[in-house]
Order: C-alpha cells, then structure tokens, then sequence
C-alpha cells in the first residue's frame, strides 16, 4: 500500500486551485511538485504585459477581480493584502440593460492583484519551500498507475524520474479528460459533467482616460458582458488600458473566429457604449473561462489510487471557488475518511 506522505504528490496545474492545494499539503508535512504548461503561475488570474510603438502596457485579461466571503478565505486574502499582492479595488461600477444604465445597490469587496493579477499566484509559487518545486513550460500529457504509485510523462521532458503517492489534477475539466481517460473512468465522469465555456477578451490601448465616466460595467446586452478599466486597479503603471470581455454566448459562437474579426466586432460594441477608438487592440482567447452551471460538489477524490481532481468548475466557479477546492482536496487526502 503506497502512502502519500511517504512520496511526493504531483499536482499538474499551477493556478490558484493548484497553489493553494500544494500548500495545504506542503503545511501537513508532504513534498509536492507542481507542474504548469505556461511561462509561470497564476491560470486565469493571467496578466498581459508588452510593448508597442507606445511604450509598455500591461492588462489583467482573465479574472478582473475577486470577492472573499468564505471567513477561510477571506483570511488567506488578508495574507496577500499584508504581502502587498492584492488589494481592494474601489471602482465606479455600473451595469448597462441595452436601454438603461444603473449603479449597483449591493456593496461589495472586490480585490484584485497588486500589482497586477498574478501577483498573488506568483508570491505562493515564492513561498513553496524546500519541499515544494514548480517546474513551468512543462506539458504533462500521460498519466500511468501501477502498484508502485504513479509516473508521469511531460511533452518537453518525456517520463519523469519520481514515482508519485498521489496526482491532483488542478486544470480545467476539458484538459483533465485527457489525461484521465487511460487511467480512471470514474474521474472522466465528473470532468464530462462540467460544462465549460469560452470567452474572448481584448485589450485596449488609449492615450488618455477616455472620458465615460465609470471604471467597470457589467453589459447585458450585445456582444459584451464586462468592461473595464485596467488602469483604475490599485499600483498599475504603463499606458492607459482598458479590458473587454465578449458574453459566453457570443464567445462560444465566435470561439474560431480570427482575433481581428472579434477584436472589429467588440471594439464597435465599445464604442457604441461612448468609447472612443482605441490607439490599439490585443485579443485573446479563453477556451476555458467558465462552467455553467459550476459543480458544486467542491473536489473530487479516490482514496484507492490517490487520485484528485479540484478546481473552481468544481466549487461554484470563481477565484474563491478555485482555492477553497484545493484546500478542500488537500485536506481529504490528509485525512481520509
């Protein structure tokens, strides 16, 4: 009988779901690796940061901010804040019904990163320890079980040398899928059950402050479901940016239509809400931005082949939902039922 504490546990996916279940890991005495496809940490809390004709910008074009209800949480949301890697953001916030405009009714703590969104992913990914690693730009795409635990094969790397106690699958549920396929039908089932959606964002590039009036606005009409401005975040720098984000609707019937064709459509959209053209324009495509509906069953986990799977799509969707999964998974594998 393989026991996971006596073996490193893998966790693939360095997202916030990921991070924070290597933690709770790592705070129980387990040697965790993690795995990312990407440059580094951080999943949909993603940044873009480049240069034009213009100079440097950056924009969040992922998840725009996070809320913390959870008293967990919110606890682990003070860490950051007092890290100074997050930050409420106090913005002017609207919503627009195709006819009228209205101001939310609810007060509500929006955080994001400081000084941009993968800021708190990244400080966790700093803070791993002599028993944690993370090993980016590596591409697992082969997972096999023996007796003996597991082993896993990466794209750039082929078979690593480890045999793991245990695998925690921290990535979407379409990616997971994949991997699960040879190696656990009862995983595949709960993956397939999550419907996930995409979602296009473009980022704008401005010379000023265009004059709206407002710094975020949910659109529930037309292409575009959120709109912001980049800028008004606490401790961003670099040219004056602002995000939009299409529906999941129009996304989903637009997902392979070139950048262009999308980045014309919802740049029309934004100025038909008062925006003025922008100097310049980035798309980039989500293929896996949300699940709807979101499972809520939290994580999922097979005692007899230590074998998990946590995510947001599997804890009501969000930021919240995406670290209290990892913790959640993380702490069944402590302590078994």
């Amino acid at each position: 009988m393989i026991t996971a504490a006596y073996l490193p546990v893998a966790v693939i996916g360095a997202g916030l779901s990921g991070l924070s279940c290597a933690h709770r890991l790592l705070d129980a005495g387990y040697t965790v690796h993690l795995f990312d496809k990407s440059r580094g940490p951080s999943g949909r809390m993603s940044t873009r940061r480049a240069e034009d004709t213009a100079g440097l910008w950056q924009c969040d074009h992922g998840a725009q901010y996070f809320t913390a209800r959870d008293p967990a949480f919110r606890a682990e949301v003070a860490r950051w804040e007092a890290a100074g890697v997050a930050s409420l953001w106090d913005a002017r916030l609207t919503s627009f019904d195709g006819n009228t405009w209205s101001a939310p009714t609810t007060p509500l703590e929006r955080f994001v990163g400081t000084p941009r969104m993968t800021s708190p992913a990244g400080w966790l990914a700093s803070r791993l320890g002599e028993s944690g690693t993370l090993r980016v730009q590596t591409t697992v795409q082969r997972l096999e079980h023996s007796a003996k635990g597991w082993k896993i094969e990466s794209v750039e790397h082929g078979v690593h040398a480890p045999t793991y106690g245990a695998v925690v699958l921290a990535v979407p549920a379409p990616q997971a899928v994949q991997l699960l396929t040879p190696v656990s039908f009862p995983a595949v089932e709960v993956a397939q059950s999550a419907q996930m959606r995409g979602c296009w964002a473009v980022m704008l590039r401005f010379a000023a402050p265009p004059p709206l009036g407002w710094e975020g606005a949910f659109i529930n009409a037309g292409p575009l479901r959120w709109v912001a401005r980049n800028s008004s975040k606490p401790r961003r720098k670099g040219q004056e940016t602002w995000l939009l984000h299409a529906s999941p609707e129009w996304s989903e019937a637009h997902i392979e239509d070139t950048a262009e064709s999308v980045t014309a459509a919802l740049v029309d959209a934004f100025r038909a809400l008062g925006g003025p053209p922008p100097l310049a324009a980035t798309a980039h495509r989500w293929r896996y931005a949300d699940t709807e509906p979101p499972l809520t069953i939290g994580f999922w986990w097979d005692e007899t082949v230590k074998l998990g799977l946590c995510g947001d799509w599997l804890h009501g969707g969000k930021v919240e939902g995406a670290w209290l999964s990892g913790q959640a998974v993380a702490s069944r594998m402590i302590s078994p039922r």
